[in-house]
Order: structure tokens, then C-alpha cells, then sequence
């Protein structure tokens, strides 16, 4: 009986098709891509962003001798090499989408180079970052470019996701839209606030006061959307169950980024972990607004894929 469970198990394995196991390479490199966020969010609070002073080797190296590796200079490396295997990931991915065109869906390789775009645009990005000595627009673009590149592996993840809608969701996806978008904006406006220390330079010399509290009056309507997902989808009726775990997660998420926010704001940003903390939940939060739209979206008849 265990043998013939084994070979059932074998079938299974080696009749999964191409879009399965595209689409979890595509979650396999969604999750790296939140890891280079939280190593790149690490670094800026690290002061590590300059700790590589030229562009793309580290002092001229590919791996930094053991002379010059410390914390800082590990954290900066470590954060190219992870960009680098998301190119290199990228790439690939566009190369099986149009080697298997005929099995994906008709969308799939125009999406998957979308993707390689960002991810590229990225990499100048972050080049421009070390050699314009982390100029706050810069810098803020490159986090808004990387959260791109996350949505779009999302988008894509969960469009290749086998699912049946219930026809149920009525107005939720547009809702989850609209609170994807503005905790995007939000991101947008935390990232500028940590680019220009703008904490340190309010509580310090009352300067940059406006940066902060755009932030901080951000958080409003992007909490008010987020909650009226999650409610929403609580009170309604035969919603799919990954609909209605998602809007758990959010539920969650959201908690947890308000309390890491708030704790984050108290310490004047004294304590990196819950910094770093604070941008990677919010990066899940916006993540988990993504995937639940997607699949609302697909729950609507003129959205079937």
C-alpha cells in the first residue's frame, strides 16, 4: 500500500505541468524579493549603504577579502548578491515563458519581461544609489521600483493560481485596490521620511517636520481601506475561503504594522529591528492586498483567466 502510494505520488509529481511549477518559481522569487527589501532596509539603517563605495563589485571585488568584510560591508554585499540571483531569476523566467508560450497563458510572457524591465530598472536604480551617495529621491525611487517588481510577481502568482470564484465578492476587489494603493503611496511616504532621516532631523532640529507627518497622516485612509476590506469580507456571505484567509492576514498584518509603527515612532528609530520590521510587514501588508484583489478580480465573470 505505501509502495502504491509512492508511485501515485511519482505520477503526480511528473505530471505537474509547466504552469504549476512557473508559478512557484514565481512565489520562490516573490519571497526573495521581500528578503532584499528587508537586507535593503537593513542596510539604509545600518548606515551600510556606502559600505561598498564603488558599483557593482564591492573595493573592486566580487566577494570582499576577509580584510575588509564586516557587518556593514556584508549587509551592502549581501543585498547585490541577492539583487544579482533575482536578475539572473528574472531572466529565466522570461526564457521559460516563451519556451512554454503554448501552455501558459496568452499573457504570460508579455508579463514575465514587464518584470525583467522592472527588475533592470531596479539594478540602475540601485547603481545610481552608491555612485549619487544615497540621494534621497534615489533612494525612494528604488524602494518604490523594488515593491513594483513584488506586485508584479504577485499578480502573476496568483493569476496562475487554480481557483473557482463563488461570484460573491461584489465590490471587494475595487475596495482591495484601493487600499493597495494607498498603502503603496504610504510605503512611498515611509520610504521618503527614512531616506532623508526625517525622524532625526524633526525631533532634533524641528526640520523636515512636514516629511514625517505626511507619513504619519498617511497611515489614516490606508488603515480606514484596509479595514473596510477585511470588515467587508468578514460580513459577506459564502466568500471563498482564500479570500476570506487573506483578509485574516491583512487583518494581522495590519495590526502588526501599526503596533511596529507606533514603537518604531516612540524610539526616534533607536532600535533597527523593528525598523527593518516595520518595512517588511508593511511590504507583506501591501503583498496581501495584492493577492486578495487579484483573486476578487477573478472571482468577477469579466475577469476570468
Amino acid at each position: 500500500m505505501t509502495e502504491s502510494a509512492l508511485h501515485q505520488e511519482i505520477r503526480t509529481e511528473s505530471s505537474t505541468s509547466p504552469k504549476d511549477w512557473i508559478r512557484r518559481f514565481v512565489w520562490k522569487i516573490a519571497i526573495a524579493t521581500l528578503l532584499l527589501m528587508a537586507v535593503g532596509s537593513a542596510t539604509r539603517v545600518m548606515n551600510a549603504g556606502l559600505a561598498c563605495p564603488d558599483w557593482p563589485l564591492c573595493y573592486g571585488q566580487l566577494v570582499p577579502s576577509q580584510q575588509l568584510m564586516n557587518l556593514q560591508v556584508f549587509l551592502e554585499w549581501f543585498h547585490r548578491l541577492d539583487a544579482a540571483l533575482i536578475g539572473v531569476s528574472a531572466i529565466a523566467l522570461v526564457g521559460l515563458s516563451w519556451w512554454y508560450r503554448r501552455q501558459l497563458p496568452g499573457w504570460m510572457p508579455g508579463a514575465s519581461i514587464f518584470a525583467l524591465g522592472l527588475i533592470v530598472f531596479q539594478g540602475v536604480l540601485g547603481g545610481l544609489t552608491v555612485t549619487q551617495l544615497l540621494r534621497f529621491d534615489i533612494v525612494t525611487a528604488h524602494l518604490g521600483c523594488a515593491l513594483l517588481f513584488f506586485i508584479t510577481l504577485l499578480v502573476i502568482g496568483m493569476a496562475l493560481l487554480p481557483y473557482k470564484g463563488t461570484r460573491s465578492v461584489g465590490k471587494l476587489p475595487w475596495i482591495g485596490l484601493t487600499a493597495a494603493i494607498l498603502v503603496y503611496l504610504q510605503s512611498l511616504l515611509g520610504a521618503l521620511v527614512g531616506s532623508r532621516w526625517a525622524l532625526h532631523q524633526c525631533f532634533g532640529a524641528s526640520e523636515l517636520c512636514a516629511v514625517m507627518n505626511s507619513h504619519i497622516i498617511g497611515v489614516f485612509p490606508a488603515t480606514i481601506a484596509t479595514l473596510a476590506v477585511v470588515i467587508l469580507a468578514w460580513r459577506t456571505p459564502a466568500l471563498h475561503p482564500m479570500l476570506r484567509n487573506l483578509s485574516k492576514l491583512t487583518a494581522l498584518l495590519l495590526i502588526a504594522q501599526i503596533v511596529l509603527g507606533i514603537a518604531t515612532f516612540r524610539l526616534h528609530l533607536q532600535v533597527e529591528i523593528l525598523t527593518v520590521s516595520h518595512q517588511a510587514v508593511g511590504a507583506a501588508l501591501l503583498g496581501s492586498l495584492v493577492a486578495f484583489t487579484v483573486l476578487g478580480l477573478r472571482d468577477l465573470k469579466e475577469f476570468q483567466i
